[in-house]
């Protein structure tokens, strides 16, 4: 069964600012704006331990608790153990960038061991309030996170994640597995690999409109052709493509700034919101089951949703296309 069968719908909803990531979120916003995804009909929830140290899985699972669980999805990850020690998160999250400073002061450590991945689950399934997880990601094991140790991290997470979380989907505990993270060569890799069989991958940030050409080269042909799928996370890039300052979780750079500034410069002259602009895009290359746009207020759900639902006119495509700001061979809606 392919990865977009076990989805509700293509638009989901992305929990990392759950977490009080780049700021502290007051609880009853929190809550609010999953109520709100709910409420707009949205039954696809990521999460992971990361985010906050526990703290998107706890407002999201006082969130959904009274919610018929046959009705919804969620997804959360393993690789991350959120510990009861408390550590200063001052410098935690993404590395120096903190992007998580304002998260539960829980010690969290990396583990991909079959041992970690199974008390990881444990763990989600006690702070979601829930008795099944659906889909298991697999998180960050790439050079973002661990820079040269990465492909021993991955070695670590093939004979111990991978080999779990195939066991697991095989005795029907859960129902798809795969990996989450930030750059292609991961997925690259397991996909060389005859062992294990993941489902499908959640990819953030590499197939937006800033960003796409790595993953165009490989990735998404190799996922379509062997019926997988991509759950594509961060369709705004960190909220660069419509107008904030980040971008890979970071100050964006005057070239990323310009490029979306000239995306805009289009997007307005064929009355496309830039919201819109990023999720039809995403959505348009056949590889991709879903996407999941972060929200950590109640009113970026509506947003999302009339973007999503937005008719795109074709020469706002045709125009990007000659203006070289998004690759010749992706698809586009309605161009093929």
């Amino acid at each position: 069964m392919a990865l977009k069968d076990f989805l509700p719908s293509r638009l989901g909803f992305g929990a990392a600012p759950l977490g009080n990531m780049f700021r502290a979120i007051p609880e009853d916003e929190a809550l609010a704006t999953v109520e709100a995804a709910w409420s707009d009909g949205i039954r696809y929830f990521d999460n992971a331990p990361f985010y906050g140290a526990g703290l998107a899985e706890i407002r999201m699972g006082e969130a959904l608790a009274n919610k018929p669980r046959e009705e919804y999805v969620i997804s959360t990850k393993v690789g991350r153990l959120v510990l009861d020690a408390i550590e200063d998160v001052s410098d935690s999250g993404f590395g120096e960038n903190g992007v998580f400073k304002y998260g539960r002061s829980n010690k969290v450590v990396n583990d991909y061991s079959a041992d970690a991945t199974l008390r990881s689950i444990e763990g989600s399934l006690e702070r979601l309030k829930t008795d099944h997880i659906e889909i298991v990601w697999v998180h960050d094991i790439a050079q973002d996170f661990y820079g040269d140790e990465w492909l021993s991290v991955f070695e670590s997470a093939r004979v111990g994640a991978f080999r779990m979380l195939d066991r697991l989907r095989d005795e029907g505990v859960i129902k798809a597995w795969g990996l989450g993270v930030n750059r292609v060569e991961p997925i690259e890799l397991l996909l060389d690999l005859r062992e294990p069989r993941p489902d499908g991958f959640l990819l953030a940030g590499r197939y937006s409109l800033l960003d796409h050409d790595r993953a165009l080269q490989r990735v998404m042909p190799a996922v379509a052709e062997r019926g997988l799928g991509i759950v594509v996370g961060g369709p705004y890039s960190s909220g660069a493509l419509v107008g904030g300052p980040y971008f890979e979780y970071a100050p964006a750079t005057p070239q990323i700034l310009d490029k979306v500034a000239r995306i805009k410069a289009i997007a307005d002259r064929h009355s496309v919101s830039m919201k819109a602009a990023g999720l039809h895009f995403a959505l348009a290359n056949p590889a991709v089951a879903g996407v999941i746009p972060g929200a950590s207020r109640p009113e970026r759900i509506s947003e999302d949703r009339a973007a999503f639902e937005e008719r795109m006119p074709v020469d706002f495509w045709q125009e990007l296309r000659q203006m070289g700001l998004i690759s010749p061979v992706a698809p586009l809606p309605d161009m093929g």
